[in-house]
């Protein structure tokens, strides 16, 4: 049997059956998805070195090829094989014997001329004063001023011939013509060498500084010249750095000193001639290298991080920009490759434009976005879009070049 409910519990029962049925019925709102966050940073134009890396191959600053000046027998050889050698070093000893000879017999000469040039004087001397009285004939005086004069002629000859002779035994002690370091040797003592031998003895190679060759296209430089002509660059002169044939870094610095005038007809290049400090000898002549050149700075560049730029599968470059109505915007960009892990880019980025560089995954073009500075930049410009707490617009980290060298501040 079932027992009327009470009175008092009616209004209860009609309340929770309301609530159970607005329950059911009604649907929830979802919140707001919040904008996404993306880091940026402020691109500023600046002038950047534009790098070009090239082939090359060194090259001696100084050789010379040791050659015997006069002719005899090997005593001695002097030096090392394979050590340094200073200018003026003696390396050989040639037989001096002949030599010595010689010289002896040119100052006999020399001074037999000069005593008969004693006697050739006097004679004129004294015809001199016989013409003026008339004592002598006037071709007698003649004759003997004329052999005077031979005398005197005879004298200087011999003098010639007596510093020739003195050459000759001085160069019987071969000398070091430079400083370098030296080869081996191609003769050895008891071999007899000759003025004129095709055959060097020895050769002498200076190796700091040293010379690095390299080649680029002309293409290259006409585009080179062309953007300085037009003032979309300037010339420069930066130091060059070189890699080795094993891809490390050499530790010297070096210097571009002149470009070839002509070019190549078999590669079309032209050759860059560089010079570098080789202190401890490192480079050898010949060994393959490729220089790191600059030649000019690019003006109005843009120095942008490497997540800033996206590249295609064709090689086209793209970057994400925030405009002014915090939306995202994809730009196509130009850029003249990596410059210290930065994208140099020369187009479609504008003076204060915020380009995304954290975050670029959470962005689609089109979409509004909230923009904090890349990490690292300072405290107090964190916060880029500042109306989102109440505040008024900032400014973001800056991306620009520090001058020639293209670091990013």
């Amino acid at each position: 049997m079932i027992l009327p409910a009470a009175p008092f519990a009616r209004p209860c029962l009609a309340l929770a059956l309301a609530l159970a049925l607005a329950g059911c019925g009604g649907k929830k709102t979802p919140p707001p998805t919040p904008d996404p966050t993306v880091g940026v940073v402020t691109a500023e134009p600046a002038s950047v070195a534009m790098d070009t890396e090239l082939p090359g191959r060194t090259d001696a600053y100084l050789t010379s090829d040791v050659r015997p000046q006069v002719s005899g027998i090997i005593l001695k050889r002097l030096f090392v094989e394979g050590a340094l050698v200073r200018e003026g070093q003696p390396l050989y000893q040639i037989d001096p014997s002949l030599y010595r000879a010689a010289v002896g017999q040119a100052q006999g000469l020399l001074a037999n001329a000069q005593a008969n040039a004693v006697t050739a004087r006097l004679k004129a001397g004294r015809y001199t004063d016989l013409e003026k009285i008339n004592a002598v004939a006037k071709q007698d005086a003649d004759d003997a001023r004329a052999a005077a004069g031979q005398a005197n002629a005879t004298i200087v000859q011999q003098k010639a011939a007596l510093d020739s002779a003195q050459i000759n035994l001085r160069y019987t002690l071969v000398k070091a013509p430079i400083s370098g370091r030296i080869s081996r040797s191609t003769v050895t003592p008891g071999a007899l060498v000759t003025a004129e031998q095709t055959t060097a003895l020895a050769t002498i190679t200076t190796l700091d500084p040293i010379y690095v060759d390299v080649q680029q296209s002309s293409t290259q430089l006409l585009a080179l010249r062309q953007a300085i002509a037009a003032g979309g660059a300037m010339p420069d002169r930066a130091a060059v750095r070189l890699k080795l044939e094993d891809g490390s870094d050499y530790g010297e610095t070096g210097t571009l000193e002149f470009s070839e005038v002509t070019v190549d007809s078999s590669t079309g290049a032209v050759t860059l001639r560089a010079r570098f400090p080789n202190p401890q000898g490192l480079l050898l002549p010949g060994m393959y290298v490729r220089a790191v050149v600059s030649q000019a700075l690019r003006k109005g560049a843009f120095l942008l991080p490497a997540a800033a730029v996206v590249h295609d599968a064709k090689g086209g470059a793209t970057a994400l920009v925030v405009g002014a109505d915090g939306k995202v915007v994809k730009r196509v960009v130009q850029d003249q490759g990596m410059r210290d892990n930065q994208w140099v880019v020369t187009g479609g980025i504008n003076p204060g434009d915020k380009v995304v560089v954290e975050g670029s995954g959470k962005a689609k073009p089109g979409q509004k976005v909230k923009m904090v500075a890349a990490t690292g930049a300072p405290s107090d410009s964190a916060i880029i879009d500042k109306s989102a707490q109440g505040g008024g617009g900032g400014g973001g980290k800056t991306a620009k070049s520090g001058g020639a060298s293209g670091a990013a501040q």
